[in-house]
């Protein structure tokens, strides 16, 4: 009988993806050397990425966002969770991608950049799978200076770039921010 844990399709069991959104706080954080990485996997412009369960704290269906006027530009708004508002940030990007306009099939993945929540637009979340840590390759490996990817996942139906959200904001977009959460001076 084979034990590997299997993926598990965002539409069953305990992570289903309802009209407020999918929430990841029963997923367990991954302890290193213990067992498989759970990894949410998304896709942009038909490519697949993922994230650390860990670092993510909700997935949501698309909403309107505010647009802030003053924002730096990889902020594409600003959007209210339960009373705390969460940028929505471009991260096209960071992967060389086109821009596309938001659409209502999109979804946003609430995460935590270091110590505040973001929302990253992707359009479409695809799967949570469990990884064996043996299959994610270090991306210095492959090409250095990708800091903000963590590692590349080899799955059998190819691979995914396991997006580091602890280091998608540079030090630079981390003050901008904090300079629109401080208000006008």
């Amino acid at each position: 009988m084979d034990r590997r844990p299997q993926a598990r399709p965002l539409g069953c069991g305990p992570y289903d993806l309802g009209s407020n959104g999918l929430m990841l706080a029963a997923a367990r954080p991954h302890r290193e050397g213990v067992g498989p990485v759970e990894v949410l996997v998304f896709q942009l412009s038909g490519q697949r990425y993922g994230v650390c369960v860990a670092d993510v704290r909700e997935l949501l269906r698309a909403v309107t966002f505010a647009p802030l006027p003053k924002a730096p530009a990889f902020v594409e708004g600003v959007i209210n969770r339960r009373g705390a508002l969460v940028p929505v940030l471009d991260i096209r990007t960071r992967f060389r991608l086109p821009a596309r306009a938001p659409a209502v099939s999109d979804h946003l993945v609430v995460a935590a950049a270091g110590d505040r929540l973001v929302a990253l637009r992707v359009d479409r979340a695809v799967d949570l799978i469990p990884v064996d840590p043996e299959l994610i390759e270090s991306p210095s490996r492959v090409v250095p200076g990708t800091a903000f990817v963590a590692g590349v996942a080899k799955l059998p139906d190819g691979l995914v770039l396991i997006h580091d959200v602890h280091t998608f904001l540079s030090q630079a977009e981390a003050d901008a921010l904090a300079d629109l959460d401080a208000g006008p001076q």
